[in-house]
C-alpha cells in the first residue's frame, strides 16, 4: 500500500510539472526554431525536465561515469541496452545532445509526447516496413543537419535485465554516415521499474556508463549484422560485470 501511495504521488508530480514544463518547452520552440534548426536549446530543457524526475526520487541512486569519452559537437550513433523506460530519464541525465527514435505509441503521451514533436524526434510503428523507411529518412535527415541519433537496438525492453539481440538499423545508419559508435551501458533500471509496471519498488543503485566510442573505420568494412553483435557483446560485457 506504501509502494503503491508514493508510486501515485509521483506520478500525479510527473503529470502537474509536465504542463509546466511543456508551456516553457513550447515557448522556446516559438522563440528559437528559426535560428536554432538543431534545436539544442529545447533538447538541453527536455534533458532537464527528465533528469528532475530522477532528482526528486531518494530511492533511485543514480551514478554517471564515462562522460570523458563523449566528445562534445561531435556527430554519433549512440545505442544502449534497454531494461525500463526509466532508460530514457537516465540517458537525459548525460545532457548529451540527440534525437530519440521512439516508438510512435510514445508521441501519443499528451505533453510529453507533444514535446517530442517539438523536438523532432523520430518516430517508429515496430513491424511496420514503410514506418520503418520512412524513420531511416528521418535519421539521415537529422545525422545531416549534425544531430546524433538515440537508438534502443534491443527494440523493446528487456524482461530481466539480459542484452537481446541487437537490430542493425543504427548500424547500417551509422556505416552508411560514416559515424562514429558511442555505446552506452544502462544498469539497475529493470528492478527500479520494472516493465509493464508503474509501481514504486523500493532503493536501487542505477548506472549509466558511457563507453569509448567505436571509431567509423574499426567497422566500415563489417556486415551490419557483425557490428550490431560486436556493439551488444562490448555493452552486455559491461553489464555483467557492473550490475
Amino acid at each position: 500500500m506504501k509502494n503503491r501511495f508514493i508510486s501515485i504521488c509521483f506520478l500525479s508530480f510527473i503529470a502537474v510539472s509536465s504542463v509546466f514544463f511543456f508551456l516553457i518547452a513550447l515557448t522556446i520552440w516559438l522563440l528559437t526554431v528559426k535560428f536554432d534548426p538543431r534545436l539544442t536549446l529545447l533538447h538541453q530543457l527536455t534533458c532537464f525536465w527528465g533528469a528532475l524526475y530522477l532528482w526528486i526520487m531518494p530511492a533511485w541512486s543514480v551514478t554517471i561515469s564515462g562522460q570523458e569519452n563523449y566528445r562534445k559537437g561531435t556527430t554519433y550513433m549512440i545505442v544502449s541496452n534497454h531494461q525500463s523506460q526509466l532508460d530514457i530519464l537516465v540517458a537525459f541525465s548525460l545532457f548529451f545532445h540527440f534525437k530519440w527514435v521512439s516508438k510512435a505509441e510514445v508521441f501519443n503521451i499528451p505533453l510529453i509526447g507533444w514535446n517530442m514533436y517539438l523536438n523532432n524526434y523520430i518516430k517508429l510503428k515496430r513491424g511496420d516496413k514503410e514506418s520503418t523507411a520512412g524513420m531511416m529518412a528521418d535519421c539521415e535527415k537529422m545525422i545531416d543537419q549534425g544531430n546524433s541519433i538515440y537508438f534502443f537496438p534491443e527494440g523493446t525492453r528487456s524482461k530481466d535485465g539480459t542484452v537481446k539481440t541487437f537490430k542493425k538499423g543504427a548500424f547500417v545508419l551509422a556505416k552508411k554516415k560514416k559515424l562514429p559508435i558511442l555505446p552506452i551501458a544502462i544498469i539497475g533500471t529493470t528492478n527500479a521499474l520494472p516493465k509493464h509496471s508503474l509501481n514504486f519498488h523500493g532503493f536501487h543503485k542505477i548506472q549509466i556508463h558511457v563507453m569509448e566510442e567505436i571509431a567509423n573505420e574499426h567497422f566500415s568494412t563489417l556486415p551490419e549484422d557483425e557490428i550490431a553483435q560486436v556493439v551488444r557483446e562490448k555493452i552486455a560485457g559491461y553489464v555483467m560485470t557492473h550490475q
